[in-house]
């Protein structure tokens, strides 16, 4: 029998098979997982809220259901927390914000619903940043998430509870959310993969804006065949988010075999000069096409044009802060992040000229991403343009030797995606000079996530950055 911790470090897709063939109980995998949270959560900080009896309880009925020979779903028993901007019915959702410390909803957001359908035990929340606005967790209800590699570096965010969660083995998969780069950041920074989705893969719901899609919510997971399990879960049609796809999620479970071989990638490591990008992050992502020639592939240097990716997102954004935050946010003006509440005024300045032209360009991004896949199954890309930054740093001011205008500025590689509309994983690619890890990102077609997925599997099979495990908790 393996050991506590290493139990922690195996693929949700290997604990899922060892709870239906009995060789281990969902109470046996949690009291594992509950052990490590104790070691080691208290430095990381990854998981806030904790539902220590509800988990119990989950456990004891998924196994009363194996006794019977009935299986919950797809994730019998797997313990996982939820990020804290998903709503979680009965128990406290802060939205990381003092505004909300005391709230608890009396609904599910759609994706901790079915997750909890499919049976997984709910070890409680995962950190984020203040409403999720930002690439560093921390807030002034719970403080910083700290990153397993290197404690005293950033775990990314929004997602910093749920990849940090992952890479220090405290659950085996993870929900999250990514607007402008709030799944990929995080899981660059930590070692992990995590899926954006195309906008309606994922339904959202509840959501303040049902048909934006700028906000999409994916799986993060340890392997690529954990992404595609949760993926199988969490996709699917839903009558209450209006742009669903009718596809259901269950074709997602399997990765494609094939990976690189014959594949057309095409790559950059500043996104066609749309980027500053530091020299190591630089030799990273030439080493990630490096590896995918090895793995068969076809890598040529190239990019779409990303003109006015920068103005479309920021416009965009600051048009839904407005339109989703700004009357709360003008309620607990007192009670918020001086930069959070300035992103949703920005949004209050604008004008429908401003805001038209800006959904004009995420048309022209989305088209000239599309025809450039014609000629290319995926791009690759960095996830962030410099290594894991001090986590008591609000943002990185700099980004080789250029200043940043705002904690948006760093963000770009991951945000002039986003405005694309296409999917994006962002996978395990190396370690830095100073240990930590960085990530990159592959971009895939249009819809095209189970293509991506198999993509992603052969990076992962000749890569294997993603079995180092952190070393500084």
């Amino acid at each position: 029998m393996a050991s506590a911790d290493e139990l922690c470090y195996r693929p949700a897709t290997v604990l899922e098979a060892m709870l239906r063939a009995k060789e281990i109980s969902a109470r046996e995998l949690l009291q594992a997982h509950l052990d490590r949270i104790n070691a080691v959560n208290p430095a990381v900080n990854a998981i806030v809220t904790h539902t220590t009896e509800l988990a119990q309880a989950q456990a004891q009925a998924a196994d009363d259901a194996a006794a019977r020979g009935e299986f919950l779903g797809p994730l019998h028993g797997l313990p996982v927390a939820f990020k804290d901007n998903h709503l979680t019915k009965g128990i406290v959702t802060t939205f990381g914000s003092v505004a909300r410390r005391d709230f608890v909803p009396d609904q599910d957001d759609v994706v901790v619903e079915r997750m909890k359908a499919a049976g997984v035990v709910t070890l409680g929340k995962t950190n984020i940043p203040e409403f999720a606005a930002g690439g560093n967790t921390f807030n002034e209800v719970f403080g910083i998430t700290r990153n397993p590699y290197d404690l005293s570096v950033t775990a990314g965010g929004s997602s910093g509870g749920a990849a940090a969660a992952l890479a220090a083995g405290m659950h085996p998969i993870a929900d999250g959310n990514d607007m402008g780069g709030s799944l990929r950041l995080p899981a660059g920074y930590c070692n992990v993969i995590g899926l954006r989705p195309s906008a309606g893969r994922v339904p959202v719901y509840p959501a303040g804006d049902s048909f934006a899609g700028l906000s999409v919510s994916g799986p993060m997971g340890r392997t690529v065949a954990d992404v595609a399990l949760l993926l199988s879960v969490m996709a699917g049609p839903d009558r209450r988010s209006p742009i669903s796809l009718e596809e259901p999620g269950v074709v997602f479970a399997q990765v494609p075999d094939g990976g690189m071989r014959g594949k057309r990638i095409a790559f950059s490591v500043d996104l066609g000069g749309a980027v500053q990008v530091e020299p190591e992050v630089a030799e990273i992502v030439r080493a990630a096409a490096a590896f995918c020639e090895d793995a068969g592939a076809d890598v040529e240097e190239a990019c779409p044009d990303f003109t006015g990716a920068d103005e479309c997102f920021r416009t965009l954004r600051a048009w839904q802060f407005e339109a989703t935050l700004g009357e709360f946010l003008d309620s607990y003006r007192d009670k918020v992040r001086p930069s959070l509440y300035a992103n949703m005024e920005a949004g209050r300045t604008l004008t429908g000229p401003q805001v038209g032209r800006a959904a004009v360009l995420r048309t022209q991004l989305f088209h000239r991403m599309r025809e450039f896949l014609t000629g290319y199954d995926a791009v690759l890309l960095p996830v962030s343009p410099l290594p894991a930054f001090p986590a008591d740093i609000q943002y990185p001011e700099t980004v080789a030797g250029e200043q940043q205008p705002d904690y948006l500025g760093w963000m770009r590689a991951v945000c002039h995606v986003t405005v694309t509309g296409h999917p994006a994983i962002a996978m395990p690619a190396g370690f830095c000079s100073a240990g930590t890890p960085v990530g990159v990102q592959f971009v895939g077609r249009h819809r095209g996530e189970r293509e991506l997925l198999g993509l992603a599997a052969g990076f992962e099979a000749v890569t294997g950055f993603a079995k180092r495990r952190p070393t500084a908790i």
